[in-house]
């Protein structure tokens, strides 16, 4: 069994000494490595005190020393002496077959086509039909609410139904969860074998990668395995590779090893037609004027579109009477407006500094107490949905903020326009007052 030498473990306790003084105890000397083995070292301690505060305060500590002394992507794992066997538990990465954790909505059957996506749904009905051989990596990129997780999802259902069992399907956040996990607990190599050793792996919002240097490291080595064993990857992201900021170029590159598809936002004859497949799923008899009324107002994406459909139904389920284009109007009111484009980003800070009673200078400042950050999240959130800036462009009239911060506030007011009508109404208002004004 292998271990690691007494000139590094001597490394390892001088590190954590300099590094680390708060955490080191004179009893280090006392611990002794006993393996190294699927990139963890096993260090023995005397008693389950010592072991409860190497596990609770220093594994952070060790991890780092460790790598720094043997310059490997290593952890460390604590043991006390006479240890008996402990059965291990199944990690939250470790599911068992047909444990898919997809929306059974999201099938290609549901999945409405068009100019805008027609690339992307193509490569994902060639992929689904022989994972491996064809657009590996498939690499789909396009704004919020585009979907292109129902694209994603409907070719990991394909996929296992035609009898690909080890699908894995996750989030870019729950990849690096599993990652942390597997670090505190010592167990690397069983995530190593869980994530290495799939049929497929589809990875939702991938560019959260760029920010996270050890998961991303982990990540390259995951797919480096994967590509060379030809298994299936697929990944989504808001920005095409070369967009992602801060990604590394190696990344870049593999990403485009296969092909990489763009959905765009859809047209009106497109949002017609998804209008009609929402309201079929939902059990909703729309008429042909309201189908359009609801597409040519719903332009933002998808997500929209859905929350207008939603409206209509709950509106007509509470006053009663069939769904007619007049009830849609006054259901909608303003939560739904032409999205004129002439809308500028200087036409949103007037707008949030009238409102709000800020300054410019606020919303571009590092402040983030609740009467700043509010605000600056609704301009972000008007700026995505009022004027066609990129996230890294929007990010840079806040103060030079990151795609992610951007996306963070857009989805964060999405998601409080929904649980607070009070809250809907005002931004509800401020996007018609803009609009109006854009058309000036």
């Amino acid at each position: 069994m292998a271990t690691i030498g007494d000139r590094t473990w001597g490394e390892m306790l001088d590190y954590l000494r300099s590094k680390f003084p708060h955490l080191s105890r004179s009893w280090f000397d006392s611990l002794v490595p006993t393996d190294f083995q699927h990139g963890v070292i096993r260090i023995c301690c005397a008693d389950v005190t010592q072991h409860k505060y190497l596990s609770e305060q220093c594994q952070s500590a060790f991890s780092e020393a460790a790598q720094v002394a043997t310059g490997r992507l290593v952890t460390v794992g604590f043991v006390p002496v006479n240890n008996n066997p402990i059965t291990e538990t199944r990690l939250s990465f470790e599911l068992e077959e047909g444990q898919l954790a997809l929306n059974k909505n999201y099938t290609f059957d549901n999945f409405v086509s068009g100019p805008c996506n027609r690339l992307p749904h193509a490569a994902g009905l060639a992929v689904a039909e022989r994972p491996g051989q064809v657009y590996n990596p498939l690499f789909i990129h396009g704004d919020v609410g585009l979907g292109k997780t129902h694209l994603v999802q409907a070719i990991c259902h394909q996929m296992y139904a035609q009898g690909l069992k080890h699908v894995l399907y996750i989030s870019c956040e729950t990849f690096t969860n599993h990652f942390i996990e597997a670090i505190e607990r010592g167990c690397l190599h069983r995530f190593r074998d869980r994530y290495r050793h799939v049929d497929a792996l589809v990875i939702d919002d991938v560019q959260f990668l760029a920010a996270r240097e050890r998961s991303r490291e982990e990540f390259f080595h995951t797919f480096n395995a994967l590509y060379q064993s030809q298994r299936q990857i697929i990944l989504t992201a808001d920005e095409s590779p070369a967009g992602i900021p801060s990604l590394e170029e190696r990344l870049v590159s593999r990403f485009n090893w296969g092909l990489v598809a763009i959905i765009e936002r859809p047209c009106l004859e497109t949002r017609m037609a998804i209008v009609r497949k929402k309201a079929k799923l939902n059990c909703v008899d729309l008429p042909e004027d309201v189908v359009h009324f609801i597409a040519a107002h719903a332009e933002s994406n998808i997500r929209e579109i859905e929350g207008a459909l939603t409206r209509v139904q709950a509106f007509s389920q509470q006053f009663g009477g069939e769904i007619c284009l007049d009830m849609a109007r006054e259901a909608l009111g303003s939560h739904v407006g032409t999205t004129s484009k002439s809308v500028t980003i200087q036409d949103i800070f007037q707008a949030a500094t009238e409102h709000y009673g800020v300054r410019p200078t606020d919303l571009q400042s590092k402040r983030r107490n609740r009467s700043i950050a509010f605000p600056r999240q609704v301009c972000m959130y008007l700026a995505r949905e009022l004027t066609r800036l990129s996230l890294e462009e929007i990010g840079g009239y806040f103060g030079g903020r990151d795609h992610t911060t951007v996306l963070h506030a857009i989805r964060t007011i999405k998601d409080q326009r929904q649980q607070d009508e009070l809250l809907n109404q005002n931004i509800g208002e401020l996007m018609r007052l803009l609009l109006k004004k854009g058309e000036v």
